[in-house]
């Protein structure tokens, strides 16, 4: 069994725009991760099963479409019942500074916004992920 964290990235919704999963894709793979990039126009639905399959131990979302609140929620929930709670969901995009602590209550552990850098994302996910996948 490998110790490397396993990364589901998704691009959930109608949202076409992908470079910046692919870049977020890019730097958790020349850290050492596992890497698995679902494509675009994913469905919570095909998210959670890949994450399942994969036996990911971290999701991360981008969502630029304005529909974060809607499309989180789903993956949380739908995460809470397969069973598979204690994989990380994690994301970014264009997400309003004030919509945050909502997605934090709803249980999505860490929001990227524009400007973060992709050395904080992959340090994040060691110090976050690492202690889950330990």
């Amino acid at each position: 069994m490998s110790s490397r964290i396993r990364v589901v990235v998704a691009k959930p919704g109608l949202d076409g725009h992908d470079r910046g999963a692919k870049v977020v894709a890019r730097a958790l793979r020349d850290a050492g991760m596992e890497v698995i990039y679902t494509g675009l126009h994913q469905t919570p639905e095909q998210i959670v099963e890949t994450a399942i399959q994969e036996d990911a131990d971290a999701v991360g979302m981008s969502v630029l479409s304005g529909a974060h609140m809607t499309l989180f929620r789903k993956v949380i929930q739908l995460l809470e019942e397969r069973g598979a709670a204690d994989i990380v969901v994690f994301g970014g995009g264009i997400i309003p500074d004030g919509d945050i602590p909502e997605l934090q209550k709803l249980g999505v552990a860490k929001i990227f916004t524009p400007g973060a850098t992709t050395q904080s994302i992959v340090d994040w996910v060691r110090a976050h992920v690492a202690t889950a996948v330990a």
